[in-house]
């Protein structure tokens, strides 16, 4: 079941569909923002899942990784695909916003607002690049804490105990999935931070250490395509597989007439 969590005031939830049984919030990249500074102004607990093609697929065989998505107060839309295939159903305002996106507006909303964001993840150096190049991009933004994403799992407690010292707004969780979801779902009661974001790969691209697809392949919906050229030996299965199990759960929706969204009550 798809729920709508209840934390959120009802006029603030954002209509929300469930997609092959995964959830997902249409809103614009503006409105992402003011929810997360409602969650920050009024500390309620809000965690932010990004969705795309991948994810959708591995969740329909990984029942802790389906429920964290389900545990999510916000779920977004991250891959071009996923806009593609509800708008091939009847939603037209199926509106895309990348996590790199979000993350950087955040980013800039917390340095004007005062608010303190802290980012688990990444390499030592990789986060300390984006780390630098983040307060030099955001004059004003201050970081209440940081931690690297290469720690063994029996330092998960003593992370998450620093998170909930540091005292920060808000949390980017830099991991790859579905890490990043377990960690999140395992410890996001007890951190006390009001809004939880995975950010997956973004602090590599703040860091200048990988690169954005050019606009015209965004908006396309080519940037998967760029990735592997980028890095061809370690995405090429990734994208075979679930790129192709997701043509075919369209494809049979599609020649059955089984539409696979559908609205969640309020």
């Amino acid at each position: 079941m798809t729920v709508k969590n209840s934390s959120l005031p009802i006029e603030f939830r954002p209509a929300r569909l469930s997609f092959f049984d995964s959830p997902i919030d249409l809103l614009s990249l503006g409105e992402a923002v003011g929810l997360a500074e409602l969650s920050m102004e009024r500390r309620i607990p809000v965690r932010q899942a990004s969705l795309n093609v991948a994810k959708l697929v591995r969740l329909r065989k990984d029942a802790e990784l389906a429920k964290s998505l389900q545990d999510c107060e916000l779920v977004t839309i991250d891959g071009q695909g996923i806009a593609i295939g509800l708008r091939m159903f009847g939603i037209s305002n199926a509106d895309r916003i990348a996590g790199i996106d979000l993350f950087m507006a955040l980013l800039s909303h917390c340095a004007d607002a005062g608010r303190r964001p802290y980012i688990l993840g990444a390499k030592q150096e990789v986060l300390d690049q984006a780390l630098a190049k983040a307060v030099a991009q955001f004059p004003g933004l201050e970081f209440a804490g940081s931690h690297h994403g290469y720690f063994p799992a029996e330092h998960e407690e003593e992370i998450a105990s620093h998170i909930t010292q540091s005292g920060a707004d808000c949390l980017f969780v830099a991991i790859s999935s579905p890490a990043k979801e377990r960690f999140i779902a395992r410890h996001a009661d007890r951190m006390d931070v009001p809004f939880i974001m995975g950010v997956g790969g973004s602090v590599d691209v703040l860091a200048g250490k990988t690169n954005r697809a050019p606009g015209w392949m965004q908006r396309f919906g080519m940037e998967w395509f760029f990735r592997l050229m980028q890095e061809p030996r370690r995405m090429f299965w990734r994208y075979a597989s679930t790129n192709t199990a997701y043509a075919l759960l369209l494809a049979k929706a599609l020649l059955s007439g089984d539409n696979p969204v559908k609205r969640v009550p309020e």
